[in-house]
Parts: structure tokens; C-alpha cells; sequence
């Protein structure tokens, strides 16, 4: 899988200043990403089925979202033959072991917790981006 053409990222956050935290770590990062987020996971579910926003090339998902939590998300992404085969990496505040586990039960492909330091996000998203994490898949 290639990752370097990983262009077109979605995030579902309902907390406004993780998603502008985040979309700066990812400029600084990955300066040719589009970034397109979303407020709740119903928003994510809608940008998803409706045309003509290009579909996501890796997905960031929030667990705990108004309206559509990140775990029926999970659950509706991996059940429609349309969307199961994208890229989703699970991106929120729980490291509680049951939600990992349910994640990955549910098909993510990777869980990440917010880590609080700026410089780690970039971290973390350059290993993202750099694809070597697949190799354990």
C-alpha cells in the first residue's frame, strides 16, 4: 500500500480545538493533505456517502461524538461493501483497554490516544504517514 499519495484525510472530532490542533500538526506534516472534518459522526456518515467530496484516503475517528459516536461509525463503515476497505485510525482521549479492544473487534486499523504534547502528535502522524505500521497489520 502507498502511502505517500495519503492526500485526502477525514477527521470526525467534535471538539473544535483537538481538530485545529490537529489540522496544524498535519499542514506541518503533510503539507500536500486536504484535510475535511466533521463535527459528529453523522457528519463524517454523510460526507462518506455523498458525492462529490473525494472519498478519504485514512480516516481519524473519535470515539466520543454527539449524535453518532465513533463505534456505530466503525460499525456502519465496516458493513457497507463501499466503505469497509478505507483506512481508519481510531483517534481519541480513551485508552481504556475494552474500547481498544472493541475497536479492533470492529475493524480499526489502527488506535492512537491523543497524546496532549504538539511535537507528539507530529510524531505520531509522521508514522502515519510513513505506512511502517502496516507492516505489522
Amino acid at each position: 500500500m502507498r502511502t505517500e499519495n495519503w492526500n485526502n484525510v477525514f477527521l470526525a472530532d467534535d471538539d473544535v480545538e483537538d481538530c485545529e490542533i490537529f489540522a496544524e500538526a498535519l499542514r506541518e506534516v503533510n503539507a500536500a493533505a486536504t484535510l475535511t472534518a466533521s463535527n459528529n459522526g453523522h457528519e463524517l456518515m454523510t460526507l462518506l456517502h455523498k458525492p462529490p467530496v473525494p472519498q478519504p484516503d485514512i480516516i481519524f475517528l473519535d470515539l466520543n461524538m454527539p449524535i453518532k459516536n465513533g463505534y456505530q461509525c466503525m460499525k456502519e463503515i465496516r458493513e457497507n461493501p463501499e466503505l469497509k476497505h478505507h483506512i481508519v485510525v481510531i483517534f481519541t482521549t480513551s485508552s481504556v483497554k475494552e474500547d481498544i479492544d472493541r475497536m479492533y473487534q470492529l475493524g480499526a486499523n489502527l488506535y492512537i490516544v491523543k497524546p496532549s504534547d504538539f511535537e507528539r502528535l507530529k510524531d505520531i502522524l509522521r508514522t502515519i504517514f510513513s505506512g511502517v505500521w502496516l507492516e505489522s497489520l
